[in-house]
């Protein structure tokens, strides 16, 4: 197989759901994909619902994805307060990986959307603190998910949540700055409670050598709620052992993007991984925004969106990547009213690439639309050791 053939994607419809697979073929070494179940029976129960979108995973798991291991799953979820501990329940006993809950409704009309990642040839286990690490190579990777406590507001539930986490790398010989490749931080009313998670995050960042000068993190920071009102962020974390220096890289786009820090914020646009056989790349949240900080296309869904596609392109082509590479995209809408045009654009432009649009407020008013994903992409690097 060439290189440049190893990405598959997949449809699968059945009565009540639809499956999206993407799956790169790792040749020899390991391979992965990222699944993307949809519920297609808005007239069922929430546990209904939720049984076919299982029903429709351990299918995959027994026949497509034969031998492939879940390293991370994200449920999303229309309200979590009555649906959550539902979930809990039945996924407990065969809890096999790092396992995120948030309320991000999906816009289809449904209760319950899957996203997984998955991958072939690796050794899995739960660490003591918590983490979840997938081996294989010379390297482990580290997946938090789901991590929340309940302090007093939401800077300190944040300045919590980041400490935690440095220790618990700190735990497995890391550190936050040099392994740390991804976090997402899921805001409840967000518009009140994101300049609390802005100010914990630059603050916590200082004390780790994270700043203007260095570097700072991709993510994204986005509304999104717990089963508990009390809890008002929630984190996921990904970061990898094992990685040289060097090895992983910041994604800029400067025509089109700003540093975030010109406006206030810590994070990075997009970050890449080289590996001796593939690249990994992940682009943070990226709405329509210009190389000066400014929200463009103010009150227009479908310029905003073409205008975001424009961003997040730019960043791909940083990495020597384009949106064939990509295995997986999450689109975030602040307004529901906004579903039909948004789906209808992203089925003409990327049929079959496992995406999923959600209900989750952006983390400024003006942005109507903000999405994230992640690629791979098969190369030969002989600095690196094979993924």
């Amino acid at each position: 197989m060439s290189m440049n053939n190893r990405n598959k994607q997949q449809t699968i419809q059945s009565a009540k759901t639809l499956t999206e697979i993407f799956k790169y073929d790792g040749g020899d070494k390991v391979s992965e994909c990222h699944v993307m179940i949809h519920c297609t029976w808005p007239e069922g129960t929430y546990e209904e619902q939720l049984n076919a979108v299982l029903n429709a995973y351990d299918a995959l798991l027994g026949h497509e994805l034969k031998g492939f291991v879940a390293v991370f799953k994200r449920y999303f979820l229309s309200d979590a307060a009555n649906q959550a501990d539902l979930l809990l329940a039945i996924t407990a006993e065969g809890s096999d990986c790092a396992l995120s809950v948030v309320e991000q409704p999906p816009l289809n009309g449904t209760k319950v959307a899957l996203w997984a990642y998955l991958q072939e040839g690796v050794r899995t286990q739960v660490l003591h603190n918590g983490l979840f690490e997938a081996s294989h190579g010379g390297y482990r990777h580290l997946w938090s998910a789901g991590a929340f406590n309940r302090a007093a507001n939401a800077e300190y539930q944040t300045r919590l949540l980041l400490n935690d986490y440095v220790m618990q790398l700190v735990e497995q010989g890391c550190k936050l700055a040099e392994n740390c490749v991804r976090t997402w931080f899921f805001v409840q009313d967000v518009d009140v409670n994101y300049g609390g998670v802005v100010k914990a995050r630059s603050e916590v960042f200082v004390t780790q050598g994270l700043t203007e000068k260095t570097h700072y993190i991709a993510s994204t920071g986005i509304g999104g709620r717990h089963a508990d009102p009390k809890v008002l962020v929630q984190m996921d974390a990904y970061a990898v052992d094992g990685l040289q220096p060097g090895q992983m890289r910041y994604l800029y786009a400067p025509a089109h993007l700003n540093p975030t820090y010109e406006y206030g914020v810590t994070f990075e646009r997009g970050a890449c991984v080289d590996y001796g056989d593939r690249r990994h790349v992940f682009i943070s949240g990226t709405a329509s925004i210009n190389n000066k900080g400014e929200v463009m296309y103010p009150g227009d869904i479908r310029r905003q969106t073409q205008h975001m596609w424009e961003n997040v392109e730019a960043l791909l082509a940083e990495a020597e990547c384009t949106f064939d590479d990509v295995g997986q995209m999450l689109v975030y809408l602040r307004d529901p009213a906004d579903y039909r045009v948004v789906k209808a654009l992203y089925d003409e432009r990327f049929p079959r690439t496992p995406k999923v649009i959600l209900q989750a407020p952006v983390c400024r008013p003006g942005w109507l639309i903000e999405m994230e994903c992640m690629g791979v992409k098969a190369q030969v690097n002989d600095k690196y050791a094979p993924f």
